[in-house]
């Protein structure tokens, strides 16, 4: 991994479903990432969720994306 790419981790089924209920979303809303996008875990497989954290000088942002 690159020092300046941010942190890819896969999320629990449990932490999904809450995601997912929090956000009144269904999974096929979230934006998308593809399978073979090498800043993903090895263990990564089609319908995950993938939580990425970019930190700021100030502070830390969190998005969401599906494995597709």
């Amino acid at each position: 991994m690159h020092a300046l790419q941010p942190k890819h981790s896969k999320i629990s089924e449990t932490e999904s479903e809450k995601l997912l209920s929090d956000l009144n979303i269904s999974k096929n809303q979230l934006p998308k990432i593809n399978a073979e996008d090498p800043a993903l875990p090895n263990d990564i497989k089609i319908g995950d969720i993938v939580k990425i954290e970019r930190k700021t000088e100030k502070n830390s942002e969190t998005y969401y994306r599906v494995v597709i």
